[in-house]
């Protein structure tokens, strides 16, 4: 199948919903019938402001968070239509790909 990776990228602290942005992700992915997405935490990364993020020993709350997600055309629509919705504004990309499961023809 073709379609869309799709990731966004964040940071442990943000929240929406009472819950970490990159579990609201998950959450509303799943309720949208997504078939499926990961999240993967980083040791540390910099944004758009050049500002460092990074998980430390005490504290985890600036810890670099990615959710990735490979969807149709229309999948990518609905996701980002519900951020839209919720006034959510994260960083994503968008990447064309060509995906599948091994033992399928």
């Amino acid at each position: 199948m073709r379609g869309y990776q799709l990731t966004f990228l964040t940071q442990q602290s943000r929240q929406h919903g009472g819950l970490p942005l990159g579990e609201w992700l998950l959450q509303e992915a799943r309720k949208l019938g997504i078939r499926g997405a990961t999240l993967f935490v980083a040791a540390e990364g910099f944004g758009h402001d050049g500002k460092l993020h990074s998980a430390h020993f005490f504290e985890l709350s600036d810890q670099p968070i990615e959710v990735t997600m490979a969807l149709s055309a229309a999948d990518v629509e609905r996701i980002l239509t519900r951020l839209r919705e919720e006034g959510i504004n994260v960083f994503f990309i968008k990447t064309p790909i060509e995906y599948g499961m091994s033992g399928e023809n």
